[in-house]
């Protein structure tokens, strides 16, 4: 497939934007090349400024779950649209958003309204510390919660795992508040809690990982974290990736987590920016103007985002038979992709749960970042580019999750095979 025009328009953004683009991985520096400008979307399909038209498994990074341009969540916003698109004041849309959020996840008593998923887990983190009156938190290796700086934060060589800055302009002193520990090292967690237990506020994890590639979390991992309780830690699912994606109510539901505080994103705002963090009602009466913990947004709950978010759930929530058609058309891609591969002689492991899936080049299971890190990204680069060149939009990194949307199905599976056997 030919782009000039979108090569054309990615030098000409390089000379206003930072990298041409407003999110590093758009600009492909993970696989190389020029990336697509998509003008259009259509059910599980895009097309680009040049006319090339793709199967998206990207899916704007996981919230478009019911694929591009639904006609019914169109036209909830476009309704909405004709009154105005923002007041800064309190709107109908946002009660009726919450009270969805609160059916889908019962242990959700209140609900906040931001407008992207850092915000939501920034703002969780300083609820936690505000509700503990401690200063330490834990996140995992490749557990991705935004850009706000005490997670933009690497496990350190200490002992106890004292985070360093994993960004420029991350002061190290904020860092070192940050334990970056194993995800599903259940016997790490275990120590770093018996040992310091008492000045942590609370433990971030995502329940099912999407930026190391997909990561699927081990029996006694869940147990261990569920365990910091006894230390008086909050547990904070983020569930930006995964809430409503794994089914209606995310990753809490399919794994029976009990968290104190949640955090979603993505599928939430149905392709507009929304976000919320949620939990225990002693919990999150500390927020302003309940309680003394800050947090603000001007645009936070703003009457599109809520109507694109509510339409969206709506139509998850009427036809759980949906959920069931993610899991089988998901089945049978990651079937059709690993009897391609091991055709072929691809050394592979391929990690899904529902609608998010990863195809690892390397062999042997992938349960932790370290282990997600052997995948061979040389391989993975000609893998992205045999696809893209044939139609198939797959996410321009190996440490990404693909996602499926109901307007996925056996066609798209079989296109996305025969892309695959062409570029093998």
């Amino acid at each position: 497939m030919e782009r000039p025009i979108s090569e054309a328009y990615f030098q000409e953004a390089g000379r206003h934007i930072p990298g041409g683009v407003s999110s590093p991985v758009r600009a492909f520096k993970a696989v190389g090349g020029t990336p697509p400008y998509l003008v259009r979307g259509e059910g599980a399909y895009v097309w680009d400024v040049d006319g090339n038209r793709y199967l998206d498994y990207v899916l704007s990074w996981g919230p478009l779950i019911l694929g591009h341009a639904h006609p019914r969540v169109l036209a909830r916003v476009r309704e909405v649209m004709e009154g105005g698109l923002t007041f800064g004041a309190p709107h109908p849309l946002e009660v009726a958003l919450a009270k969805k959020v609160k059916a889908a996840y019962p242990g959700v008593e209140l609900v906040r309204f931001v407008s992207s998923g850092t915000e939501a887990t920034m703002s969780a983190l300083r609820l936690a510390r505000g509700y503990t009156g401690r200063d330490l938190i834990v996140k995992f290796r490749g557990n991705y919660h935004g850009h706000a700086d005490g997670l933009l934060v690497e496990a350190g060589s200490g002992a106890l795992t004292l985070g360093v800055p994993s960004s420029a302009g991350v002061p190290e002193a904020y860092a070192r508040l940050t334990l970056v520990l194993e995800y599903n090292d259940a016997e790490g967690l275990r120590e770093v809690l018996r040992r310091r237990g008492e000045e942590i506020a609370a433990i971030i994890f995502e329940p099912v990982v999407g930026n190391a590639g997909v990561l699927v979390p081990t029996e006694d991992f869940l147990k261990a974290l569920h365990e910091a309780r006894e230390f008086g830690v909050l547990l904070i699912a983020d569930e930006v990736m995964t809430g409503f994606r794994l089914a209606f109510g995310g990753a809490t539901e399919l794994f029976g987590l009990k968290p104190d505080l949640v955090t979603l994103g993505k599928v939430l705002g149905g392709g507009l920016p929304a976000a919320a963090y949620g939990g225990r009602r002693e919990v999150m009466e500390r927020v302003a103007p309940l309680g003394p913990v800050y947090q603000a947004g001007t645009l936070s709950g703003n009457p599109l985002a809520m109507a694109s978010g509510l339409a969206t759930l709506e139509i998850l929530e009427a036809d759980p038979g949906l959920y069931a058609h993610l899991e089988a058309v998901g089945a049978r891609l990651e079937a059709g992709l690993r009897e391609v591969l091991t055709r072929k002689g691809v050394p592979h492991t391929i990690n899904r749960v529902g609608s998010m899936l990863t195809v690892f080049f390397t062999e042997g299971p992938v349960r932790t970042f370290a282990e997600a890190r052997r995948t061979d990204t040389e391989l993975f680069k000609r893998f992205f580019h045999g696809l893209l060149s044939r139609g198939v939009y797959w996410p321009p990194s190996n440490f990404e999750a693909a996602f499926l949307s109901t307007a996925h199905g056996e066609e798209e599976v079989a296109r996305t095979l025969e892309a695959l056997e062409g570029a093998l």
